[in-house]
């Protein structure tokens, strides 16, 4: 028996949510009595297989095929789901990413597992791994048990705390694949150019909403951004109005995100918006209304012009960082 982290990787490096997810694991393997494994999907990664081990991993089932080399969710699910089948464990852990939400229901459904998705911490009582996640858009949260094993869960980034890496080497597992039955395949991923890091994977955020007046502003949040090395979001209010790209919402209908820092510039706070956010360790808004619904969750405040004040703050930043 064990608990499995299926790793996420793309172009040859892990995700951050794959090695907070071992992170986690290690604790509750510990308490359980049982091992901590991973699973690693692509085209030549074994080398990433160290890096597993190194936040971890007993053992490292590695799956190689120039046909994984771009993500598919039928060939991934039935690499996992055979997988699955044969080696019983008792949890399989995806991060709660696009990656993730795509395969962990396929994965759940071929191996018919009980599935809980966008988990904040869990924890062991009595033998059996206690899941918390949000509901109602963020405004409580809900324990729940999985009875059936394997339980498969979808964990949100930069929630759970990454350990310390150790100096090890993986026990490797090759697996033999066979995609032949396979009807979709990639054949080409054209990425958008951009140097920032993802909006669900930044320590840092900058977003901003209805209050910057139109897309020529956020240049000033950019600004910011790059002084932070931070990600820049938006609202749906700012993606509505065709200010930024639909990839940049944070909301209920856009990204979750979990940084350390959130800065909101000119967002009232609508739920929609907070339930995207609300889980970030600190929360600093920017509005020149004081009654904006986000100073009630936010833990630094700033009345005032947020053109006045972003620039200001962008130039002690600099000072600093």
């Amino acid at each position: 028996m064990a608990i499995w982290v299926i790793a996420e990787q793309r172009d040859g490096e892990l995700k951050k949510v794959s090695l907070e997810m071992l992170s986690k694991g290690q604790e509750l393997a510990e308490e359980l009595g049982t091992e901590l494994e991973a699973v690693l999907i692509g085209d030549e990664i074994e080398g990433l297989a160290d890096s597993l081990a190194a936040y971890g991993a007993a053992k490292v089932y590695v799956a190689e095929d120039e046909e994984l080399g771009t993500y598919s969710s039928e060939g991934y699910s039935q690499v996992i789901s055979e997988l699955i089948e044969e080696n019983e464990p008792d949890a399989v852990f995806f991060g709660h990413t696009a990656f993730g939400k795509d395969l962990a229901p396929r994965v759940a459904q071929k191996a018919g597992a009980g599935m809980v998705s966008d988990i904040t911490a869990v924890e062991v009582e009595a033998d059996q791994l206690v899941f918390t996640r949000p509901i109602y858009a963020g405004k409580a949260f809900t324990k729940s048990k999985v009875l059936s094993k394997p339980v498969v869960a979808t964990f949100r980034p930069n929630v759970q705390d990454l350990g310390e890496a150790a100096e090890t080497s993986a026990n490797i597992e090759t697996v033999d694949v066979d995609l032949a039955d396979i009807r979709a395949k990639v054949k080409e991923v054209k990425q958008q150019s951009g140097g920032r890091v993802l909006l669900t994977e930044a320590d840092i955020i900058v977003s901003g909403g209805r209050g910057m007046k139109g897309p020529e502003n956020f240049d000033i949040l950019e600004q910011m951004a790059d002084v932070l090395g931070a990600a820049v979001g938006a609202s749906r209010a700012a993606v509505d109005a065709g200010w930024r790209e639909h990839q940049y919402q944070v909301g209920q209908t856009g990204k979750t995100v979990s940084p350390t820092l959130y800065i909101a510039c000119g967002i009232s706070g609508a739920i929609q918006h907070l339930a995207g956010m609300s889980s970030s360790k600190y929360i600093a808004a920017i509005n020149k209304d004081e009654e904006a619904n986000i100073f009630n969750m936010a833990d630094y405040g700033i009345v005032n012009d947020l053109f006045k004040v972003v620039p200001v703050l962008t130039e002690e930043f600099k000072k600093v960082v």
